[in-house]
């Protein structure tokens, strides 16, 4: 069953659980309710929202993802559950003996991964990828030429223009995807943790103050899927070319676009699942690579 994304922001709510149910409530009367059994990832969006311990116990037995935003409505952090996998100290103890000849060779297949999905998402975008393919099959182990920056520049000139830059903290394209690449990192920490993994122990990432490394890891693939969306929603925001001035917004429409990237088809080891369910399977495969099972992973790429 594909778990569903939902995000609650009307101010003054009230969230509780009954027979199971993530109840919401506003003035004593319901307004909403879902099975907790049914969420995947919940967005809480606004400092006026009350939620019970009950609903987080509840949404951690379900292995359920809750992302709570900053002033200016973009997610600032991430909840998961520890997880209750039945072998857990078995693939702990595979990942944090992971050889440094491992760590290196699936960072390079992540990074080619990722090169090769920005290759296709600039073609998807009408623009010219073919530089990127041939990059994407340069990488070599850890990617040792740092062909990952390289790469980047050349993609988000021609995807958003010369005088694009990547900045989490500006009010741009990068508001839109930074609150999609929160939605796809919480999705990618949640199967971390289903699959009995340690979100904490990443295989580049070693920010000794992020939580999250091997989220921020294993996510860089599919980050082009946000990309590609993002540009479509610009496109709607600015159809006129002469007028590239107009404002970019997170609104309530945009946001449902984005949260809709989880249940939106891509491929997966010749099959075409939702990018939810293919993260569930993508994530499983490094745990095989960390375990000695497989030699390399099985990432989503564009259908």
């Amino acid at each position: 069953m594909i778990k569903r994304t939902v995000e609650i922001s009307t101010p003054g709510c009230y969230l509780h659980t009954r027979d199971a149910q993530l109840v919401i409530e506003k003035n004593g009367a319901k307004v909403g309710s879902v099975p907790i059994e049914d969420l995947g990832v919940l967005i809480l969006d606004g400092p006026q929202l009350l939620i019970t311990s009950s609903v987080m116990r509840c949404l951690a037995e379900q292995n359920v993802s809750v992302i709570f935003t900053d002033d200016k409505h973009l997610p600032s952090s991430l909840t998961i559950p520890f997880s209750a996998h039945s072998i857990q100290t078995k693939v702990l103890n595979s990942q944090i003996g992971i050889s440094v000849p491992v760590k290196k060779r699936l960072w390079s297949q992540v990074v080619s991964a990722k090169i090769a999905n920005q290759a296709r998402s600039l073609d998807l975008c009408g623009k010219d990828g073919t530089a990127l393919k041939e990059i994407a099959n340069r990488v070599k182990s850890g990617d040792s030429e740092n062909l990952e920056a390289y790469a980047a520049k050349i993609y988000w000139r021609k995807l958003f223009g010369d005088d694009f830059r990547r900045d989490r903290y500006a009010g741009d394209h990068n508001m839109l995807l930074n609150y999609g690449y929160a939605i796809i990192r919480a999705a990618t920490a949640r199967a971390i943790v289903g699959t009995g993994l340690h979100p904490g122990l990443g295989i580049n990432h070693k920010n000794q103050y992020n939580p999250f490394p091997l989220a921020d890891d294993l996510v860089e693939p599919l980050r082009p899927f946000v990309d590609v969306r993002v540009n479509s929603i610009i496109a709607k925001m600015r159809p006129d070319t002469d007028d590239p001035e107009r404002e970019i917004v997170l609104d309530k429409e945009t946001k449902a676009d984005l949260l809709r990237l989880l249940a939106d088809d891509c491929s997966y080891d010749d099959r075409t699942l939702p990018m939810l369910v293919a993260l569930g399977y993508y994530v499983a495969t490094v745990k095989q690579v960390m375990m000695g099972e497989a030699a390399k992973p099985l990432i989503p790429i564009f259908a």
